[in-house]
């Protein structure tokens, strides 16, 4: 039988003014832990190689300097890496081995970035030229580089406007990364924030509704509205969503499932949403 109305759940009215740029507030403090990840691609290497990498401005996502006595040249590395807005991690020597191709670090070893991050502002002026409402992914701490990358191959597939990632306790783009996009990287915007939680806030007073993926889920993806303003939030491969991001969203979405395993790796997790969001806008479009 032919369904005579739309049974998707609409929130109610968040005023989007897409001319309106947001103004964000100072982030809360940002966690200590680091990230996991594959860190054979893109590593520069000894003293003098990340003190030019960094005053070429190579965009660096983080540099690991060896923890416990520094002397003046680590100092100053650690100095001019936090004012290019790199992330700097104290690690013992074992872990710098571990790292090194080398074999020759010096105490130091820094994490290249494969292209320049963008800022909040800039992924919702891209929605804004497309004269299009932001479709937004944000990663909570999705470490596994490879499931980072398909998240933006899909998220560039589905025609969103960027992805949002922390700049701890999250993979980077990487080589790695780049790759397993499959060239997506190149064209998908991508903000690095300090903190995901304070980012969703400003994207909540910029007008956009978020909507974070659970098992536990009160909302059922297909009876959700993503036609409007919307960021899709995606949990950690282990833990899912953290409380504090949890406690930001507007909707949790469930994706209904028919086997016996109960949930979705995040990348497949993050295509199943964004395509039903495709869906809808151009279902919208047609009306």
């Amino acid at each position: 039988m032919k369904d005579s109305g739309d049974r998707r759940r609409r929130p109610p009215p968040r005023h989007y003014d897409p001319y309106r740029p947001y103004r964000p507030e100072k982030a809360e403090t940002e966690p200590d832990e680091d990230a996991a990840g594959d860190m054979s691609e893109g590593l520069v290497e000894g003293r003098n190689a990340v003190i030019e990498a960094l005053r070429a401005g190579r965009p660096i996502d983080k540099v690991y300097i060896l923890k416990g006595d520094r002397d003046a040249t680590l100092g100053h590395i650690a100095s001019k890496a936090r004012q290019a807005g790199a992330v700097v991690v104290d690690a013992d020597r074992r872990k710098l081995d571990a790292m090194s191709v080398t074999q020759a670090h010096q105490g130091v070893i820094a994490l290249v970035s494969v292209k320049e991050y963008v800022d909040l502002n800039d992924i919702l002026q891209t929605a804004r030229e497309r004269g299009e409402p932001p479709l937004i992914v944000v990663c909570d701490e999705i470490t596994d580089v490879h499931n980072l990358g398909a998240i933006i191959r899909t998220a560039e597939c589905a025609g969103a406007h960027g992805v949002v990632i922390p700049k701890r306790r999250s993979a980077g783009i990487t080589a790695v990364v780049s790759k397993t996009s499959a060239g997506a990287v190149a064209h998908m915007a991508v903000a690095r924030v300090s903190n995901i939680a304070a980012a969703l806030e400003d994207l909540k007073k910029a007008g956009v509704w978020i909507y974070g993926t659970a098992a536990e889920g009160t909302s059922i993806l297909w009876e959700t509205d993503l036609t409007g303003p919307a960021a899709i939030v995606i949990g950690s491969e282990g833990e899912g969503l953290s409380r504090l991001v949890r406690e930001r969203c507007d909707y949790l979405i469930a994706i209904p499932m028919a086997g016996k395993i109960s949930s979705l790796n995040a990348s497949v997790s993050a295509g199943v949403v964004l395509f039903d969001a495709l869906r809808q806008r151009r279902a919208d479009q047609k009306k």
